[in-house]
């Protein structure tokens, strides 16, 4: 039979986990484990390029982009997108991880005006957020190349009752460093699977925002404009460096 004091004890204990289950939740701590926040951050570096091809002079996809406000969100959509200044938006991209650690990153992007004829994307810090066991940078270029349609064509056959005379290709690289604090079971592990670990949660992060946000972009340039969809490219992203520094 429990004593009244044991009882009291088992309530208190309850209350406590859920109090610090709380506190870690209302932290914007998106990190499975409690964190180690004595660890070393390790660091992550990549370069991608890639491209997307646009059924529309240069003129006409500048002026669609300047006009991110209207197809951002909608387009980031599954992504949790929130304004945060007149060219940023807060991202919470989805959830990611290996080994049994996961995360799931909120980042800021601004998207810089056209300067020069190129487009860039940039990280900016996010109000009242300071993210807790990883930081990502995130630096992309868009530039433009305008194709004649008989050029880009070239033998194939196509409606050019649709299309105009020229088709603008959208050339993006992108540089991307992302620092993880990984809890003490990770790195434990042989440094191969660490830099595993790294290498796997960076192709997601990549994934999850350029290419399908690439896709959508083209997607509803065309179908808002009344015009073919062009095929899908089948090329991932050439990873050009990935390293890692303690």
């Amino acid at each position: 039979m429990h004593s009244q004091f044991a009882n009291d004890q088992l309530i208190q204990l309850k209350q406590t986990q859920l109090n610090a289950r709380a506190s870690f939740v209302g932290n914007d701590s998106f990190v499975t484990q409690v964190p180690n926040l004595n660890c070393e951050f390790t660091q992550f570096q990549s370069h991608f390029q890639d491209c997307m091809e646009m059924y529309a002079e240069a003129e006409e996809v500048a002026a669609y982009l300047d006009a991110h406000q209207e197809w951002f969100r909608r387009c980031a959509y599954p992504m949790e997108v929130e304004p945060i200044r007149e060219n940023g938006y807060a991202l919470v991209i989805g959830r990611f991880g290996n080994f049994g650690y996961e995360l799931e990153p909120k980042i800021g992007l601004e998207l810089l005006p056209q300067k020069n004829g190129i487009y860039r994307i940039q990280t900016i810090p996010i109000p009242n957020y300071v993210p807790q066991s990883y930081d990502v940078d995130f630096q992309a270029s868009q530039t433009f190349v305008e194709v004649p349609t008989k050029e880009y064509f070239q033998g194939q056959n196509y409606d050019d009752k649709r299309l105009p005379p020229a088709i603008t290709r959208v050339e993006w690289t992108l540089k991307l460093n992302i620092s993880l604090c990984f809890p003490k079971f990770i790195q434990k592990l042989p440094q191969s699977l660490v830099q595993t670990t790294g290498d796997r949660l960076l192709c997601q992060i990549v994934r999850k925002i350029s290419r399908r946000l690439t896709y959508k972009v083209q997607q509803d340039f065309h179908c808002s404009r009344g015009l073919p969809l062009p095929k899908k490219s089948k090329r991932l992203p050439i990873l050009h460096r990935s390293e890692n520094r303690e």
